[in-house]
């Protein structure tokens, strides 16, 4: 008589990856729904300057999200997100807000390298962990630089932009935009200075050509105009 049991062997369950987007391709998705959210129009020529690609590059990109589903293109050449493509976009920036946040706050990482940091992670990200982390972080509305994390907060705070400010008004930094984060000069020299959001300064000079000097007790500091265009916030006086 035979006592041994018969095991079925394990299965992996199998998913079809055809219509999923590409590591590349939720890059773009990501720069769609920056600009959709914040108002701004999105054309092929704009996120070739983003990416620092060619328009040939985005050209075969968009194409393939059009394929896929993703977006959509009216006549005049403009961007939206599908449905599909805006509920993955906003997880996808939900996770990498969520990751950078809990990187500040309970791992102490300097800025300079959250964003490479959460780039990592945040594709392995289960909900459990999505969830853990979030309590982790005392449900933040934002991500260290200041821009909403969906579902948290859906609104872009800081109505003017450093470069657009005069001489005399206050400035309450509000937000760093996006784009400064693949730029690891940029958002180190931010840290550095403590141009950070809820930071207040005194608008003592703003010369297009330099930038902008910002002034509060023990500092007086020149912003790049190059910088200066990425910092928004709220003026008073």
């Amino acid at each position: 008589m035979n006592n041994s049991h018969s095991v079925a062997p394990l299965r992996r369950r199998q998913t079809s990856t055809a219509g999923e987007p590409t590591a590349k391709e939720r890059e773009y998705l990501e720069v769609i729904y920056y600009l959709a959210a914040r108002n701004e129009p999105v054309i092929a020529a704009r996120l070739a300057r983003w990416m620092k690609v060619q328009p040939p590059t985005v050209t075969h990109i968009v194409a393939r999200l059009l394929e896929k589903g993703f977006i959509e293109r009216n006549a005049h050449g403009e961007i939206t997100l599908t449905p599909t493509g805006l509920k993955l976009a906003e997880e996808m920036v939900r996770r990498h807000r969520i990751l950078e946040r809990f990187l500040v706050d309970v791992m102490g990482l300097p800025w300079h390298l959250i964003h490479e940091e959460a780039v990592r992670l945040e594709h392995a990200l289960s909900p459990v962990m999505e969830e853990r982390i979030m309590a982790l972080v005392g449900h933040a509305t934002t991500c260290p630089h200041g821009n909403p994390i969906p579902g948290q907060c859906d609104v872009y705070a800081g109505a003017a932009r450093l470069d657009t400010t005069q001489a005399g008004q206050s400035f309450m930094i509000r937000r760093i935009a996006e784009e400064a984060e693949e730029e690891t000069p940029i958002v180190a020299f931010l840290e550095a200075n403590g141009l950070v959001p809820g930071a207040e300064f005194v608008i003592a000079d703003n010369i297009p050509s330099i930038g902008v000097t910002l002034q509060r007790p023990g500092l007086s500091i020149t912003v790049p105009a190059h910088i200066a265009e990425l910092i928004w916030g709220d003026i008073a006086g």
